[in-house]
């Protein structure tokens, strides 16, 4: 079974956030949703553990911070936060509200850039993960024919 990724708390309070966005997490949200950018999805006001994040792509492992002048004041806990994503494996980006409002080109050109490392980070994973089973199975199969207990035609080796 699967382990649930928040608690029912968390996920309610994420619930009840997609109903009060900022007018920044608006205006990113008409860019982001329904696979605007770069076909990749998103969900907004997502829990993960004890945090609710404002934006994420649990398939590129992306989360978006939109910060207003309130996180000046909370440094600290946006770092244990950020921390706690990265160590899921989650790459954070944060932006100021006022950074959105007047220069969203420039943020979405930076969460693009993004997604396509981690795009590129995901698929060299899946490539020497296949590469690491290929030449895993190659010598399994060499062992059996120098064994004697096959021969090269059985594996597709020849």
């Amino acid at each position: 079974m699967r382990a649930k990724r928040s608690t029912a708390k968390t996920m309610g309070q994420a619930r009840e956030l997609r109903h009060e966005p900022t007018p920044a997490e608006e205006k990113l949200w008409a860019q982001l949703r329904g696979n605007r950018l770069h076909g990749v999805s998103f969900r907004r006001q997502h829990a993960i553990g004890p945090y609710i994040t404002d934006f994420c792509s649990p398939k590129m492992k992306v989360v978006i911070e939109l910060d207003g002048s309130h996180h000046l004041e909370q440094e600290e806990y946006d770092r244990e936060r950020s921390t706690y994503l990265e160590s899921l494996g989650y790459k954070v980006l944060r932006f100021w509200n006022s950074d959105v409002m007047n220069k969203l080109n420039t943020v979405l050109t930076v969460i693009l850039a993004t997604i396509q490392k981690q795009d590129e980070e995901k698929w060299d994973q899946t490539f020497v993960k296949s590469q690491d089973t290929l030449a895993a199975a190659a010598h399994e199969a060499r062992k059996q024919m120098a064994e004697g207990k096959s021969t090269p035609t059985e594996h597709n080796l020849a």
